[in-house]
């Protein structure tokens, strides 16, 4: 059972940055890949990037390469996501996921748990 709780969401004007963190309970997060994806209304829920357990190989959308980074702290139960250059259309409620394999699958339901979400909003 892992229990995933983000925060880190807010308000930024476009061009801005904001660092989404994501905590995990439980003994073996060290063992799920994680994710972040984020949903607008009316929309499905979309891949934004995703980190392996095993040697911390990332991956990422189009939408957000060489913008956004995701790293994980094992130690520390955390995953980051460092969302830099923010456009308006990256406004959406982002969430944290957990997926017990070694990668971290882009589609949403390869994972097995997920946090409440944080809302980003970038205005123009």
């Amino acid at each position: 059972q892992v229990r995933l709780v983000e925060s880190g969401g807010g308000l930024v004007q476009a061009g801005g940055s904001l660092r989404l963190s994501c905590a995990a309970s439980g003994r073996t997060f060290s063992s799920y890949g994680m994710g972040w994806f984020r949903q607008v209304p009316g929309k499905e829920r979309e891949f934004v990037a995703g980190v392996s357990w095993r040697d911390g190989s990332t991956s990422y959308a189009d939408s957000v390469k060489g913008r956004f980074t995701i790293s994980r702290d094992n130690a520390k139960n955390m995953v980051y996501l460092q969302m830099n250059s923010l456009k308006p259309e990256d406004t959406a409620v982002y969430y944290c996921a957990a997926a017990a394999t070694v990668a971290a699958p882009s589609e949403y339901k390869g994972y097995d748990y997920w946090g409440q979400g944080t809302q980003v909003t970038v205005s123009s």
